[in-house]
């Protein structure tokens, strides 16, 4: 960088390895999409937020394998054309000083403002199903996990996270922590985070409908969805099954493509085309069979690269251990330099 050289701004961004760790077109579109744009625009820090997916470990049973599911999220994001040489990608527990500056705001942050989080609500609700769960089983970890997102957040002193247009809200309490820091101790060492909301397409529906018929977003949790390593008999046999226009029993029946994940995915991955499936679907001109066949070679031709970059990177696990390494060296050093700032605004040295 010459010295006319612009100094970028920082960006922050992640993902929990759940479920098996692999990421599904949901994903792909709402997040890693928009995040290859970014890291162009931005000094970008792009972690597996492994601590994060621990944060409701008694309601898994056994613990879950963490470090076999980042490796698969790391594959994912690489797979999606996040560059290493242009972001640093890395593991949020090779990073650790993203847990001694979660420490230190945590001495900072009322904890009023972390029991009225709608998601803590939502987790220890959901967490009442399992034994031991509710809110005598919900984790220090799980009250405490929007100051560790605020930690991973200012660590970098990100000017900006990528968000959907339905998160911006969940940015929120990390732009009060950050202001409650300079404000207590007289420094402006922290920028306010700035949400950066991505014109995508909108929700990518799953494969299925909630209780009221009504498609539901494409989750892990549900069981739903598409993943960037389906193979094409895999997204086939997942298409042959999906939910497609209640009311369409016969090939001529008028159809709802609207209402349809088949159509709806066809929108999403042949935008120039499928008008042409949602009018036939209309007008009964044609029916579910032929719109799944058709959706599932756009699909499997679509992924197509994803997958090939993806081989790429699962055929060398030493260079995929390099690659981590490196982020991850890059992310401390930026990251122990915060935190030298951090204690010297709280007169610890």
């Amino acid at each position: 960088m010459t010295a006319s050289s612009p100094i970028r701004k920082r960006l922050l961004s992640g993902m929990q390895p759940t479920g098996t760790g692999r990421l599904h077109l949901g994903n792909l579109e709402g997040a890693l999409r928009p995040w290859v744009k970014l890291q162009d625009e931005y000094q970008m820090f792009c972690f597996i937020a492994d601590w994060h997916a621990l944060t409701t470990l008694a309601e898994d049973g056994d613990p879950p394998d963490i470090a076999a599911k980042s490796r698969e999220v790391a594959l994912d994001y690489l797979s999606a054309g996040l560059d290493p040489e242009r972001c640093a990608i890395f593991r949020q527990s090779h990073v650790p000083q993203h847990a001694e500056l979660h420490l230190l705001l945590s001495m900072v942050t009322p904890v009023g403002w972390l029991e009225r989080v709608p998601t803590y609500k939502e987790k220890r609700e959901l967490m009442a199903g399992y034994e031991g769960g509710g809110e005598a089983g919900a984790s220090y970890g799980l009250l405490g996990y929007p100051v560790l997102q605020a930690a991973d957040i200012l660590i970098y002193r990100a000017h900006a996270v990528p968000v959907g247009k339905d998160q911006a809200a969940h940015l929120e309490i990390s732009r009060e922590i950050a202001r409650r820091f300079n404000r207590l101790f007289d420094t402006d060492l922290f920028p306010v985070p700035e949400p950066v909301i991505s014109e995508d397409t909108g929700v990518v529906p799953g494969l299925d409908v909630d209780a009221n018929g009504k498609l539901r977003k494409m989750s892990k949790s549900y069981g739903n969805a598409i993943y960037l390593t389906d193979t094409p008999d895999e997204i086939a046999a997942k298409l042959k099954t999906a939910f497609t226009s209640p009311n369409k029993i016969k090939k001529t029946d008028p159809g709802e493509p609207e209402g349809c994940s088949v159509c709806q995915l066809c929108r999403i991955y042949d935008p120039a085309g499928f008008q042409v499936q949602w009018d036939e679907c209309r007008s009964g001109a044609r029916g579910c069979v032929q719109s799944k066949r058709e959706t599932t070679d756009i699909l499997v031709a679509a992924l197509a690269p994803f997958r090939e970059r993806r081989a790429r990177y699962e055929s060398d696990p030493a260079e995929l251990d390099r690659l981590l390494a490196r982020g991850a060296e890059q992310a401390r050093d930026f990251a122990e330099d915060t935190l030298r700032q951090v204690r010297e605004a709280m007169k610890l040295v």
